[in-house]
């Protein structure tokens, strides 16, 4: 398969109570390409709720999703090459947060690696990032943007990296007070204790899509052996 785009995430590994719970909670396992049976919320309707994590998977992103200009192989090789030199490292345990009307999932303390991972993937991969189109920019809304998220946005193609890049493992879309009352609790009991288990960075994941608006699915698990 030639991707449409590809992206550079975290995600736990298959066997994680954490990505078995989430990936319930979004309706889709981006490993297997599986839907799954999501909880029912009286008067809310999670499936549209989570539907546009849904499609991304569950992950935090380290370089965001991008067309590759050239050599999709030669992108592959440097994801590759950028796990090989990168050491793994301890996670905090995490925690459900409001992260600017969101629900998701951040660490419960700071984590200086994690800044490190992404600021890697981001240069790492970059030369292999076609050039945003105006139409993919203005999706972005630039007239919203911070002047320096602007000038990321115009060099790197997305306008959230390195000193604006924060991580997160999307739960939901933006919500409205009265819907996170509701949705808090639900998915704070269908995560349960899973965000709070120790565990190590061990891995990172490439992500592809196959065509405009097609869901996600992990590509590869590649391992940190820095």
């Amino acid at each position: 398969m030639t991707p449409y785009r590809i992206a550079l995430y975290y995600a736990p590994e298959p066997h994680d109570p954490l990505h078995e719970r989430a990936s319930a909670w979004l309706g889709r396992d981006a490993f297997s390409g599986a839907e799954l049976s999501q909880p029912a919320i009286a008067g809310i309707d999670i499936a549209e709720v989570t539907a546009e994590a849904r499609g991304y998977g569950f992950h935090a992103t380290l370089k965001p999703p991008f067309r590759v200009q050239g050599d999709t192989q030669a992108a592959l090789q440097a994801a590759q090459d950028f796990a090989a030199r990168t050491a793994a490292f301890a996670l905090p345990p995490l925690q459900i947060t409001d992260l600017d009307g969101f629900l998701a999932l951040r660490e419960a303390e700071p984590c200086p690696p994690l800044q490190v991972l992404a600021d890697g993937a981001v240069t790492a991969l970059d030369p292999h990032r076609a050039p945003a189109t105006e139409s993919e920019i203005a999706r972005r809304k630039p007239d919203k943007l911070s002047p320096r998220q602007r000038e990321f946005l115009a060099f790197w193609g997305y306008p959230y990296v390195f000193a604006e890049w924060r991580f997160h493992m999307t739960l939901t879309r933006r919500l409205t007070p009265a819907e996170k009352a509701i949705i808090l609790p639900a998915v704070t009991d269908a995560l349960g204790d899973a965000p709070a288990i120790s565990r190590t960075v061990t891995d990172i994941c490439i992500f592809a899509q196959a065509a405009p608006g097609a869901p996600f699915i992990i590509l590869e698990r590649l391992k940190l052996r820095g």
